[in-house]
């Protein structure tokens, strides 16, 4: 027993003292279809998510899933679908006063340096709860394109007019909006009632070719995937196209292949073949939802993230965590605390994991058993880039032009203007301002010396009589944060 508590001693030691990287994405879940927003006045909900991403860029966050598509609705002014329930409390009822949270929560993102993924449900188009349809939705115009599944509409994968439909939708945002993301979540085909089968014997006899209703139904979604995949690419090749799956691919028990689990497959069960949007490059990311404790009977946290860290490597995975979940169960070699940190030296130590996604927002920021403070004081306590990713896109803009410290009556500042750009995926559009004492050595790959990563093209320096010798270095990132080389200044403060 002294053994494994001096070993789990020296881990906890090991990433406490570990630098943390330089490029981690590290995201959050701002969810709608809870109903936390519905009928709650603007300004009311304003204040709410400014202090809940005010208190998440301090835990480190730098990227934001804000769902906008629940049920065939919009949180935000579409000619396509109608206003969502989960805003007005009425669905196809616009705000009053009128407004766009979509485009509010973009600025409000951008300008405390995070990414903002606009989050839709891409199948489901009435939750259980939804008493009226608006008189646009989708399914009022058309209700034959539709399955009706233990009180659930769904949009039925099989029809190729709703691939469609829900491509137009997810790329009329990304055309009118500055999001860095389009974000699917886990409900593709929906997730099985025992006894009840799925409606789609006329869309099988249709569309079926002679595959096996099983097989049939993966293409469905395959084909879904990279038609999503595609259109993202055509309309704005840098928006980053990433899917949140269930955290089981396949039991063992099912596939030699599969984790050693026993629970819901994405691949059987929701018909999910999440790997083959992997191997084919449709997906820019994978973000696994395991939200289990270590430990767990059927679906051990361990046993999944070494799972898909051997299993889904060709795209970067985040992992889904469940702060919760995670601070309800104990360490399985200390008791005395719960899992958070053995749960990041995974994430951290296998291959293939880029970072994590806190489920949800709100949880991080009510700080259960310290989460939130854990993030910002040790595991995110120095700022991160986004992971790469040279599929996209891999040349790095230019450097900042004309930098140059300006003396003014406030003191001196430090500015820059944009370096030139050919297309718009070398355009500068955020940029990193790092300081080293004089002398020491440059290294830009140590996070800890990132002052601020900024949209602005100035920084206050601060005078403090001179004592003090400082190299500045700037460096430019472009949309998908390919970073240039650095140009240096030096002052004394």
């Amino acid at each position: 027993m002294r053994s494994r508590l001096t070993l789990w001693l020296l881990m906890l030691a090991a990433i406490m003292c570990a630098q943390n990287p330089k490029r981690e994405f590290r995201g959050a879940w701002i969810q709608c279809v809870n109903g936390q927003f519905q009928g709650v006045p603007r300004d009311k909900m304003q204040q709410t998510l400014s202090y809940q991403l005010d208190e998440l860029k301090k835990d480190g966050i730098n990227a934001i899933f804000f769902q906008v598509r629940a049920e065939g609705d919009a949180l935000y002014p579409s000619e396509l679908e109608p206003w969502s329930r989960y805003l007005t409390g009425q669905q196809g009822l616009p705000p009053n006063p009128y407004w766009d949270p979509l485009q509010w929560m973009i600025e409000q993102c951008h300008a405390r340096g995070m990414e903002l993924h606009a989050w839709i449900n891409p199948y489901r188009a009435k939750t259980k709860g939804t008493a009226a349809l608006a008189s646009n939705h989708p399914y009022m115009r058309n209700p034959g394109l539709f399955l009706n599944y233990d009180g659930l509409y769904v949009f039925d994968p099989g029809r190729p007019e709703n691939r469609e439909w829900i491509c137009r939708v997810a790329c009329d945002i990304a055309r009118r909006y500055d999001i860095d993301g389009l974000h699917i979540d886990d409900y593709f085909y929906p997730y099985p009632v025992a006894g009840v089968p799925i409606p789609d014997d006329v869309t099988y006899a249709q569309y079926g070719q002679g595959l096996s209703r099983a097989d049939w139904r993966r293409q469905n979604v395959n084909l879904f995937m990279k038609e999503m995949h595609e259109c993202l690419r055509q309309v704005k090749p840098w928006v980053k196209f990433g899917v949140s799956p269930f955290g089981i691919y396949r039991n063992q028990k099912n596939d030699p292949n599969g984790s050693i689990t026993n629970g819901l497959q994405n691949y059987d069960d929701l018909y999910a073949d999440v790997l083959e949007w992997v191997r084919q490059g449709w997906v820019d990311y994978n973000i696994p939802q395991i939200y289990w404790e270590i430990g767990n009977k059927a679906a051990d946290y361990e046993i999944l993230i070494r799972w898909w860290s051997e299993h889904a490597g060709e795209r970067p995975l985040y992992i889904g965590q469940d702060v919760n979940r995670t601070v309800k169960f104990t360490d399985p070699e200390n008791p005395q605390i719960h899992q958070m940190y053995r749960k990041y030296q995974l994430q951290r130590s296998l291959p293939g994991i880029y970072g994590s996604c806190q489920w949800y927002a709100a949880a991080v920021v009510e700080n259960p058993g310290n989460y939130g403070t854990v993030l910002r004081q040790q595991l995110h306590n120095t700022p991160a880039l986004q992971p790469l990713m040279p599929w996209i896109d891999k040349k790095a803009p230019g450097k900042p032009r004309k930098t140059a410290i300006i003396w003014t009556s406030d003191g001196p500042v430090l500015c820059w203007t944009a370096p030139k750009a050919r297309t718009e995926m070398d355009v500068a559009t955020r940029y990193v301002v790092y300081r080293f004492f004089s002398g020491e050595k440059i290294n830009l790959d140590d996070p800890s010396h990132i002052l601020c990563i900024t949209e602005g093209t100035m920084l206050p320096l601060g005078y403090q009589g001179g004592t003090t010798k400082w190299t500045y270095v700037v460096t430019s990132l472009d949309r998908l944060q390919n970073e240039s080389k650095g140009v240096k200044k030096k002052i004394r403060l």
